[in-house]
């Protein structure tokens, strides 16, 4: 690339780091272009999951968690990356084009990068101590700097929203496209470069007094010592935005990213919850009970502490980034 633009060095590790986002049973939907001053990145609709995600929104919002750890990324190699979301109408898979201006890093950059490697989704059962109102606040403040409002739900609300969680996975379990595309997408052998690999399941139960978690193939992960974490006290965010379309699903994936991130960079254990926007009936659940009606839900986030003495996550598997990456001339 020309000079005051990042190498080849420098975007294939950008693009690596974006790899590392998390998506929808770990499908990882995108893939990316370089030209001779920009980058663009696309959703990969050979990736969809139709019985999971009929409408395509949880395959954007996770590119959109792959956009933001990109701007991430570059931001800590010395670019801030000016993103352009959706450039060509004519082409609605082509989500941003990205271009590089030289910026030196500074150490809030380079802690988030940090944070990018260590980021899990943790789907054990947290701890009994809630996450403090100051952390929640800058969560919130996080998604907000993204066009994003994220809500911490409480009291009614949350009860509202453990009903719908429970909903969806009643309806989405009784259909047996769903049942055997969790099958193919959870469970991976080992040497897998995507899906959810038995290591990253926890083992045995899990439903956490009245929270449901998604049920993926048995898993070989170790929840702990159940009687010394108590109560589940993981804090339920809500990710919304004004509108439902995919512009606003990007927006939504990248909001996404940067309050992961920032948990991670606390200390928090996290871990997205889509499943009860991926049914229409309790997406509206969420929308009119949780919200009030106000704003349309994107995706639902839980953080809290990891469980007592909780072993480390190991690492989810990733594609390489000879097959995310190809130059525009190579088409």
């Amino acid at each position: 690339m020309d000079r005051g633009q990042p190498d080849e060095t420098t975007v294939r590790a950008a693009v690596a780091l974006a790899g590392r986002a998390p998506s929808v049973h770990n499908s990882q939907p995108w893939r990316w272009e370089a030209g001779a001053r920009s980058l663009h990145l696309y959703a990969d609709r050979a990736r969809t999951l139709p019985a999971t995600d009929p409408l395509g929104a949880d395959l954007v919002i996770s590119c959109g968690a792959a956009l933001h750890h990109l701007r991430v990324g570059l931001a800590a190699l010395g670019f801030r990356a000016k993103v352009h979301r959706f450039p060509n109408p004519a082409l609605p898979d082509h989500l941003a084009a990205i271009e590089f201006e030289p910026v030196e890093p500074s150490e809030s950059h380079v802690e988030l990068a940090s944070a990018i490697p260590r980021r899990r989704t943790d789907r054990r059962a947290f701890s009994s101590w809630p996450a403090p109102d100051e952390m929640l606040r800058q969560l919130v403040e996080t998604a907000r700097a993204e066009g994003v409002e994220a809500h911490v739900v409480s009291g009614k609300a949350r009860d509202e929203l453990l009903i719908a969680i429970g909903k969806a996975a009643d309806i989405q379990e009784a259909d047996p496209a769903y049942r055997a595309e969790i099958r193919q997408w959870s469970g991976v052998y080992p040497g897998a470069s995507a899906g959810v690999p038995a290591a990253s399941i926890p083992a045995g139960s899990h439903q956490y007094g009245n929270l449901r978690m998604r049920e993926f193939a048995p898993g070989s992960l170790i929840q702990g010592d159940r009687g010394l974490l108590g109560d589940d006290a993981g804090t339920l965010l809500v990710l919304s935005t004004s509108s439902d379309d995919d512009l606003s699903r990007l927006r939504a994936g990248e909001a996404t990213s940067a309050v992961l991130l920032e948990a991670t960079a606390a200390g928090l254990a996290s871990c997205p919850l889509s499943q009860p926007l991926e049914v229409a009936e309790t997406r509206e659940l969420v929308r009119d009970e949780v919200l009030g009606g106000s704003s349309c839900p994107q995706l639902v986030i839980r953080v809290g502490w990891a469980g007592f003495n909780a072993d480390p996550l190991p690492a989810t598997p990733r594609r390489p980034v000879i097959d995310l990456l190809r130059d525009q001339e190579q088409k």
